[in-house]
């Protein structure tokens, strides 16, 4: 491993250090100074309302989007541009212990798409580690689908390869950098999408995804990011596992209504331009799905930006068959989430040496990174759990004051305002429903999806805060995260 500076390992640390001085001062201040922590939580509380109440207006625009979105018909509007005729698109599927029927429904997906299927190229990116698996599954989707594309080329990942992880960031810069050099694609009409090799898009999703292309002002200096679903196989998910997958897609969604602070998750596009630019994926990283807009946002000194696509494109939810293993499988996907922690000291560092990056952009990028890791970590925790410590731990003389006696009825009054996004969620849930299995009795179906957000605090500090506060710690000692393949869809 390459020596750290001792500004990076600084940086490294300071999301921690931020996160458990927050949590063992909130537990101290209870007991020493309960009146201190009384004042602290009233203050939070009325900062995270303020952030629900200011998150529901863009999520409603977003998921309003994502309505008409899904009525408008992007191939014939795409069709009549100029240069349409020109664009090409790249998809990356990298694999690793997927089942032919994941690989199959998705390739299948990808050649019934509005968009002509004979102007995309696939590649379809396996691991050395699982050598045997991968060739057979080649051996059966080569013949079956190979015609349908532009081209379609297997890759297989060697192990051990210099600086980098196992991991699906560097199975990419692997397969990038053996198939781009001989694909004879034109950078600048190329436009590049990684995807989860279980991701099922949306019949319109390549050709909304070229219309956006064409449209947009500079459209390699962007990245396009859809709608994360998590619908292959939610209905026979746990509820907690569907709970947080919903929280997820809700969080997209809000981004996706203030773009110009998101960065890319999951599976997303690009152009091939940018890809170029910077060397392809990084190989010594887990979180390659927003590394890879960060590369972009540093290369070209922050002037790089996502663009909304409000079409879905849906995949697994964690899934290994059991409800109990479901649970620690969840937990370990979201740790992976939110090992995106990494990103800070990245950022900090390039944007230090960086000196046509505007000032205003990386405060901006900085402060959005530390506060949403900050508030992941510590928001469930101070509200359902550390909020009411004081009124346990405090000494009798306390008790009297009038504020230890009103600030409960405060808190219930502002936990009771900020449950309108509760049931905003519930309520805009029920429209992204697939449609309910024959094997699962509908009344049943519709009482396990509504009754399940009553979890909401559970999943809240159990998969929210409580994986958020792992990652950083590992981060802060120095105990780097490897990449963790999330168990999907269990083949029967």
């Amino acid at each position: 491993m390459i020596p750290k500076s001792r500004f990076v390992r600084a940086c490294e640390i300071l999301p921690g250090a931020l996160v458990w001085t927050t949590l063992i001062a909130s537990v101290l201040l209870s007991f020493v100074r309960p009146i201190w922590m009384v004042y602290f939580i009233i203050v939070f509380d009325l900062y995270w309302l303020m952030r629900v109440t200011y998150s529901i207006p863009f999520l409603l625009s977003s998921w309003w989007q994502y309505r008409r979105a899904l009525k408008r018909n992007w191939q014939g509007e795409a069709e009549r541009l100029a240069g349409y005729d020109d664009i090409r698109h790249l998809v990356f599927l990298p694999t690793y212990k997927e089942e032919l029927p994941v690989v199959r429904d998705t390739l299948r997906s990808l050649s019934s798409c509005a968009y002509p299927a004979d102007r995309i190229h696939i590649v379809l990116a396996g691991e050395a580690r699982d050598a045997e698996r991968f060739r057979a599954i080649v051996e059966i989707v080569e013949p079956e689908f190979a015609s349908l594309f532009a081209s379609f080329r297997a890759t297989m990942h060697p192990v051990g390869l210099p600086d980098e992880i196992p991991g699906k960031g560097s199975n990419l810069h692997y397969s990038a950098s053996q198939v781009v050099p001989e694909c004879g694609l034109d950078p600048e009409k190329t436009i590049v999408s990684s995807f989860d090799v279980d991701t099922i898009v949306h019949t319109q999703y390549f050709s909304c995804l070229t219309y956006q292309f064409l449209t947009v002002p500079e459209p390699t200096r962007s990245s396009y990011q859809p709608v994360a679903l998590y619908n292959n196989n939610l209905w026979e998910s746990p509820a907690a596992v569907r709970v947080s997958m919903f929280g997820t897609t809700f969080w997209l969604m809000t981004e996706l209504a203030r773009p110009e602070g998101m960065m890319t998750f999951s599976s997303h596009s690009m152009s091939l331009r940018m890809l170029m630019d910077v060397g392809y994926w990084q190989k010594d990283i887990v979180s390659e799905d927003s590394r890879i807009f960060l590369q972009g946002l540093i290369k070209y000194h922050g002037q790089y930006r996502v663009t909304p696509i409000h079409l879905p494109v849906s995949m697994d939810t964690v899934m290994t068959g059991n409800y109990w293993k479901a649970l620690p499988a969840l937990y370990k996907q979201l740790r992976r989430w939110a090992w995106g922690v990494e990103n800070f000291p990245y950022m900090a560092d390039a944007f230090r040496r960086d000196k046509e990056m505007p000032f205003m952009t990386k405060f901006t990028w900085l402060f959005k990174q530390v506060e949403g890791m900050y508030t992941w970590a510590t928001a469930p925790l101070l509200i359902f759990i550390l909020g009411y410590l004081p009124f346990y731990a405090a000494p009798d003389q306390f008790r009297s004051f009038a504020i230890f006696q009103n600030t409960p009825f405060t808190l219930q009054w502002l936990m009771r305002l900020a449950m309108v996004g509760l049931f905003l969620s519930a309520g805009l849930a029920l429209t992204l429903l697939p449609p309910i299995p024959k094997h699962i009795s509908r009344p049943y179906a519709w009482f396990v999806i509504l009754a399940q957000w009553l979890l909401l605090p559970v999943t809240f500090v159990l998969f929210g805060a409580l994986p958020a506060i792992d990652a950083q710690t590992r981060l802060m000692l120095g105990r780097y995260l490897g990449f963790n393949v999330s168990p999907k869809r269990t083949v029967k």
